[in-house]
């Protein structure tokens, strides 16, 4: 039985054996027998095998925690051994939090294509939590999100440091006069904010919370690019880094005093993972002033 089989069962392991065959295109009993001559090899029980459902027995569960990582270490292998070092040919599949889709993403794969045009990139927005976790089950190669709390497994290498503003249309009859804000004056502007799935959303709840401050929020989007919309179109404000006011036409950056504390970008990956020369280049070119814009 492979570590693939072991598993692919696992994930069934709540299901039944008829279903966990059917997933892994065997015979129900062809599979019964490979999970029994696979316990007496290691001379415990993997399953518990009463009532309506299977389960993992706690030796089950410690099996298959080490049966994942061997896999994940196979596919590496696989992709090493394909790796091209020239960069004639390759992929990377990388992820990055929200926010940094609205001024790094263009100029930074722009810049990655133009070089590597043979390199296929698989790029996925999500939030940092989901990152971490897809790379620690090695379904990403790279990650950029912040530096902090993360997973035990997970590698994180600080890249710059990100300045929040309050963030105005460039038209805005106020704000686009000013360049900086007393907190008590930001109170008076209502806002259009990314709802609290976000962490720079929580980021900034948290340093309103600290000054006990009650921003006027009278609206919320999951979308970045609906946010920068919002602020265009209208006189709501919101607040983003501040490179987005550079990366965006028809914004304005306005600082808030006392200023929100400035967090750092990170590069995250899984801890002893494979880099693969793809891999490799990208963070070589992250890493590079021109790229952070």
């Amino acid at each position: 039985m492979t570590a693939n089989d072991n598993v692919a069962h696992a994930q069934h392991g709540h299901c039944n054996f008829t279903r966990a065959a059917e997933a892994l295109h065997v015979s129900q009993p062809t599979l019964s027998q490979q999970i029994k001559q696979l316990e007496d090899t290691l001379g415990a029980p993997l399953l518990d095998r009463a009532g309506r459902s299977v389960r993992l027995t706690d030796a089950g569960e410690a099996y298959v925690r080490f049966a994942r990582l061997a896999l994940q270490d196979l596919q590496a292998g696989t992709r090493a051994m394909h790796d091209v070092q020239d960069l004639s040919r390759g992929s990377l599949r990388l992820a990055m939090t929200p926010t940094f889709t609205a001024y790094l993403t263009g100029p930074l794969l722009a810049r990655f294509n133009s070089l590597y045009p043979a390199i296929t990139l698989t790029i996925e927005e999500m939030t940092q939590d989901r990152i971490e976790a897809a790379l620690a089950q090695d379904l990403l190669d790279i990650g950029i999100g912040f530096t902090g709390e993360h997973l035990p497994d997970i590698e994180c290498q600080g890249l710059f440091v990100e300045e929040l503003s309050l963030v105005a249309s460039a038209a805005h009859p106020t704000l686009s006069r000013k360049q900086w804000l007393k907190l008590a004056d930001f109170k008076q502007h209502p806002l259009v904010m990314l709802n609290s799935d976000f962490a720079t959303r929580r980021y900034i709840d948290d340093y309103c919370r600290g000054l006990d401050v009650k921003p006027q929020i009278t609206m919320e989007a999951n979308s970045i690019s609906a946010i920068i919309e919002i602020v265009r179109s209208t006189q709501l404000a919101t607040i983003l880094p501040s490179a987005v006011t550079r990366a965006q036409a028809g914004l304005h950056a306005v600082q808030i005093r006392p200023p929100l504390p400035q967090r750092t970008a990170a590069l995250l990956s899984r801890k002893g993972a494979y880099r693969s020369a793809a891999c490799m280049a990208f963070v070589e070119l992250i890493k590079a002033p021109p790229a952070i814009g």
